[in-house]
């Protein structure tokens, strides 16, 4: 029985630790954004520009944004900047 309730917390951890990602919106840092995959960062883009009250972005809007917040954070931003320092529409 023992056996049976370590396992089970075990697999509760591991499961757990895999929800522990956030999505930041526009207060992902640089250092997060630039770690991350096409979709994890067009996911805090969209978070980020719902939240200043716009609507879902197009593709377009989505591949400018990233393009700035890039530039933005290989240039003028920091490691611990956030996304929503970097010049967007």
């Amino acid at each position: 029985m023992m056996f049976l309730a370590s396992t089970a917390a075990a697999a509760s951890v591991l499961l757990s630790g895999c929800s522990g990602v956030t999505n930041k919106g526009g207060d992902t840092t640089c250092k997060d954004f630039q770690g991350a995959d096409e979709k994890s960062q067009n996911e805090s883009i969209t978070k980020m520009l719902k939240d200043e009250g716009k609507n879902e972005p197009s593709n377009a809007e989505l591949t400018g944004t990233r393009l700035s917040i890039t530039t933005f954070c290989q240039t003028a931003g920091k490691q611990d900047s956030t996304i929503k320092e970097a010049p967007h529409l």
